[in-house]
């Protein structure tokens, strides 16, 4: 292949990649011994769920790999009350990263980041709850990307079961892309403590985990 074939197949590819970035995923949290494994947004697919020995990086990491492009899904009536939940924020599944001065336009993105996955398990004790919850994802390199380390920041954030915010948190996320590579995973998993007043139960808690939407160049 001449060296200018060569350049316009990578140049459609990142082309291609710029209208996947469309698409925007988001999902709901998964009980306290699956993780979750939902449709594809390519493409047909059924949702389901696999039993998971434990929270831990590098299955997440493998589940992403494995499907990246699958949202993530969880059963109707799955609310457990011996565990809090865990959820996407609303609108915290993606970002999108475009040059400076150009958010919203297409052919300015930079780089997309979209989480695909979650999991979680919980210890209950008398007062209080600790959960131990994971998430995974992906970052596609967009027309304007750069080849090299991406870096992310995600928000954590738990809530009572009046939706007032207990505790927080602030992470931040990698993921290595490549021109001819131009799709990246990444994983992290985290653990909160939190206390429980007489009278609630662990299953009213809600744990939230989403991008940073104030991100720079983020539109």
């Amino acid at each position: 292949m001449t060296q200018s074939a060569m350049t316009a197949a990578q140049a459609g590819v990142r082309l291609c990649l710029c209208g996947l970035l469309a698409v925007s995923v988001a999902g709901c949290g998964i009980s306290s011994i699956t993780s979750g494994l939902g449709t594809s947004i390519f493409g047909g697919g059924s949702s389901k769920t696999a039993e998971a020995p434990g929270v831990n990086e590098e299955q997440l990491l493998s589940a992403a790999k494995a499907s990246g492009d699958g949202a993530v899904s969880s059963p109707v009536g799955e609310v457990s009350a011996g565990c809090p939940r865990l959820s996407i924020s609303p609108r915290g599944g993606n970002v999108t990263i475009y040059e400076e001065g150009r958010a919203g336009d297409g052919l300015a993105i930079m780089h997309r980041g979209e989480i695909t996955k979650t999991a979680r398990e919980c210890h209950v004790e008398p007062g209080r709850v600790t959960v131990k919850y994971g998430f995974s994802g992906r970052v596609l390199l967009g027309p304007r990307g750069k080849a090299g380390n991406i870096t992310l920041p995600v928000n954590v954030v738990v809530t009572d079961a009046k939706r007032d915010r207990i505790a927080t948190d602030r992470l931040n996320i990698a993921a290595a892309v490549a021109v001819d590579n131009p799709i990246g995973y990444f994983s992290a998993v985290r653990t909160v403590t939190f206390e429980i007043p007489e009278g609630s139960r662990p299953g009213e808690f809600e744990v939230f985990v989403g991008f940073e939407q104030n991100a720079q160049g983020a539109g």
